[in-house]
């Protein structure tokens, strides 16, 4: 048998924390399912052979010994898989020479990436030569930002059914959020804050809604970056730190699916923290808090304990003439590490197996998966969308 897309996907970065979690689920989900072939990927032969002792591993689960400085090993693991499901960041370190393998080969490829400066880099770079070659490229398949880019979709689609037109405008509000910090995401950060030291230009990028939507520049957002009073919710609602990318995904999705919700839609994010003096008590402290003080390292992460009794939930308020239409995404694990392992895994297989007619390109989850990969979510992963 040719080694020419053996495998369905391949784990990269099989031996980090997050990596490991992947594996397990993908392991107790799939070891025993003959129609999805997968392997593990990392630089160190050892600890791959420690994960695939640990975890029981059935011998037709391969690995392949791969350093992202090293073209031929990269070249060898692209050509083995029909798509690398990538857990290694920061993905503007560790990653360019993965994705553009991926596009020039026409192989595709998920992450967990939260970079905007460096997608819109890759974007800007690779988007003709993705569709040329038939790579269908998906950042952000973790916790950034698949709840809240099909959350999005799943109450468009209801508003659609319901009144047979899209809602102008999203609020989204995390009502209940329970896990850690990832260490990946604050590793993430801390690049980015890095590259804009040496490219001041780049905060033009960070800070626009529009940035990843190439050129297509929308109308003024509402301003997320203090504390308001959502008057429709009777709450005080705080910034959400992950906003700043699942906004820029959000957009990128409606532009991508040629502007279904309006070109002058808005899409608003914050986190809820109740009523009254306490609220906004609460949301004021919140917007003060430096999100990167109790981060894990990179590497690092919660206990199994921990991991299985996070949660989180995330409400998405449609408004349109006069009238609020709701839906929820819920998560069944804490949301940087259990849920987002289990998001990724779905999403790459969503992808080979659910999605083969969807031409070359890069994508969001919303716009390149959407109903099915909420099918999947909802079927395996733990998730939940509902309408309320």
């Amino acid at each position: 048998m040719s080694d020419l897309n053996k495998y369905d996907f391949v784990i990269y970065g099989a031996t980090g924390f997050t990596g490991k979690l992947v594996v397990e689920y993908a392991m107790n989900k799939y070891s025993t399912n003959d129609d999805i072939s997968w392997a593990i990927a990392g630089r160190n032969k050892e600890k791959l052979e420690g994960i695939h002792a640990k975890l029981n591993l059935p011998e037709n689960i391969g690995m392949i010994i791969v350093n992202s400085d090293d073209q031929a090993s990269i070249d060898a693991m692209v050509n083995k898989t029909k798509c690398v499901l990538t857990t290694v960041g920061p993905y503007q370190l560790y990653g360019e020479k993965i994705i553009k393998t991926c596009v020039s080969s026409g192989t595709d490829y998920v992450d967990l990436c939260g970079e905007p400066g460096w997608m819109n880099k890759i974007i800007t770079e690779c988007s003709n030569e993705a569709k040329e070659s038939g790579a269908r490229i998906i950042f952000s398949c973790g916790f950034d930002s698949i709840p809240f880019d099909l959350g999005v979709l799943f109450v468009q689609e209801e508003v659609m059914s319901k009144l047979n037109k899209y809602a102008p405008s999203v609020r989204g509000r995390v009502r209940g959020m329970n896990g850690e910090f990832s260490g990946g995401t604050a590793a993430s950060m801390k690049a980015t804050m890095a590259a804009v030291k040496s490219d001041p230009e780049l905060i033009n990028v960070l800070v626009n809604p529009h940035a990843l939507c190439e050129g297509f520049q929308g109308i003024q957002q509402d301003d997320d970056s203090k504390p308001i009073y959502d008057e429709e919710l009777d709450t005080w609602v705080a910034p959400f730190f992950m906003a700043p990318i699942n906004t820029k995904n959000i957009h990128r999705s409606n532009r991508l699916m040629n502007h279904i919700y309006g070109e002058d839609f808005k899409y608003n994010e914050m986190w809820i923290q109740g009523p009254g003096e306490e609220g906004k008590a609460a949301a004021e402290f919140i917007s003060t808090m430096n999100p990167l003080g109790d981060a894990p390292e990179p590497g690092d992460g919660p206990s199994r304990e921990s991991r299985e009794n996070g949660n989180y939930d995330v409400l998405f308020c449609a408004d349109v003439d006069g009238e609020t239409i709701k839906a929820s995404v819920c998560g069944d694990m804490d949301p940087g590490y259990g849920s987002t392992s289990k998001m990724i895994t779905e999403s790459a297989i969503c992808l080979v197996k659910d999605c083969q007619d969807l031409p070359g390109g890069i994508y969001t989850p919303a716009a390149s998966m959407g109903k099915k990969l909420i099918e999947r979510l909802e079927s395996n992963a733990g998730l939940s969308f509902k309408v309320e």
